[in-house]
């Protein structure tokens, strides 16, 4: 009988990467949601280079500052799931959990309830740390942001996935606008008032090995030492399409045009 059974706990697979470029490992988190039957913890220590990544709904005239954006060539993806705007890069930690519906007894395929669950989680990961809680969807110390979720439900599976700013570059903030729709919390307060850097509570090895520790209280995890082109095969299915996606420099271009227009307009 398998170590999961003995235990009663259920089977997660769990990858680690370092570095590995945002846009591929969102391209892997949705092939593993919708073509995998298996849970899944991917953890990405650092991305390769600054990117803006919207959520699904997103829009880049009300999102991004597309002057900067395009004038320092910086990528923006529009990932599978909902959820605001973050730019991530190399001081970024990713953590991601793909689960089938019955995974964990008393989490339901809703996004609050998996919010809450999640918020237990980490808070096992952040114990004796005072100011840590979820607060609406992000994960503050004290009334600052360092933990950005997002979701994505599917009929018989769910993902949930974050990213951690452990550490940050102030000037990469300034792709970003104050966006329209807010956590109350917020207070519409600048993007440097209200985000806060992880580093300066815990290391980020510490970080780490505390989320497979806390995930290893849920499940029985079994690590995998693949590479993110690997686990990508591994599930390949020739008729997948990806919604994640880079935006072409055209579409930036045409959206700064129709803001430009629409400024234009109301003046």
């Amino acid at each position: 009988m398998s170590q999961a059974r003995k235990v009663g706990l259920p089977l997660m697979n769990l990858v680690r990467f370092n570095g590995v470029p945002i846009l591929k490992q969102l391209h892997l988190e949705e092939k593993l949601l919708r073509t995998s039957s298996d849970n899944w913890c991917i953890i990405n220590n650092g991305t390769n280079s600054p990117t803006v990544v919207m959520g699904l709904s997103g829009k880049p005239s009300e999102l991004l500052d597309l002057e900067s954006v395009l004038q320092d060539q910086v990528p923006v993806i529009k990932r599978f799931t909902g959820g605001g705007t973050v730019i991530v890069d190399p001081g970024t930690i990713f953590v991601t959990l793909i689960c089938n519906r019955d995974a964990v007894p008393g989490v339901q395929p809703y996004p609050r309830s998996i919010m809450y669950w999640s918020g237990m989680l980490y808070g096992e990961v952040f114990k004796g740390i005072d100011g840590f809680h979820l607060r609406e969807n992000d994960y503050v110390f004290g009334n600052s942001k360092f933990g950005g979720n997002a979701q994505s439900i599917t009929r018989e599976r769910w993902i949930h996935h974050t990213s951690f700013l452990w550490d940050f570059k102030a000037g990469n903030m300034a792709y970003l606008k104050l966006p329209s729709r807010a956590p109350e919390y917020r207070l519409a307060r600048s993007h440097m008032d209200f985000i806060c850097r992880m580093k300066d509570y815990m290391p980020r090895s510490v970080f780490i090995d505390k989320t497979v520790n806390a995930i290893g209280n849920h499940f029985s995890v079994k690590p995998l030492d693949l590479d993110v082109n690997a686990v990508a095969a591994d599930v390949a299915d020739a008729k997948f399409v990806h919604t994640t996606r880079l935006l072409m420099k055209e579409e930036l271009e045409e959206a700064l045009s129709v803001s430009t227009r629409e400024l234009c307009h109301q003046s």
